[in-house]
C-alpha cells in the first residue's frame, strides 16, 4: 500500500533539511506508534523496516517504544515459571 501525506510546504521542508530520508523517517514513527499503541508485534516492526531481530530491539528501545509491563505482568509470569521450574 503506499500512503500519501500532504504537509505545509514549510514544515515539509524544514523536516526535509532536518531528516535527509524523510520517507524513512515517517515509516519509522508509523512502527513505532503501531508497537507502542499494541496495534504492530515485534515481528511486523521488524518486516516494515527491513531489520533483523536484534536491530529491531534496537530501534524500539533507542525510540523508547516498550511494551506495558506492570506489577500485574510481573507476578502472572512469576507464577508461571514456579509452575514449570522446579524449586
Amino acid at each position: 500500500m503506499h500512503v500519501a501525506v500532504e504537509l505545509p510546504d514549510d514544515i515539509a521542508q524544514q523536516l526535509e533539511t532536518s531528516w535527509p530520508d524523510m520517507p524513512r523517517r515517517v515509516l519509522e514513527a508509523v512502527a513505532v506508534e503501531g508497537y507502542r499503541s499494541g496495534v504492530l508485534t515485534h515481528g511486523h516492526v521488524q518486516r516494515l523496516l527491513h531489520l533483523s531481530w536484534w536491530e529491531t530491539e534496537a530501534f524500539l528501545k533507542e525510540r523508547q517504544a516498550y511494551l506495558p509491563y506492570d506489577e500485574a505482568d510481573l507476578a502472572q509470569d512469576r507464577a508461571a515459571l514456579a509452575r514449570v521450574l522446579p524449586t
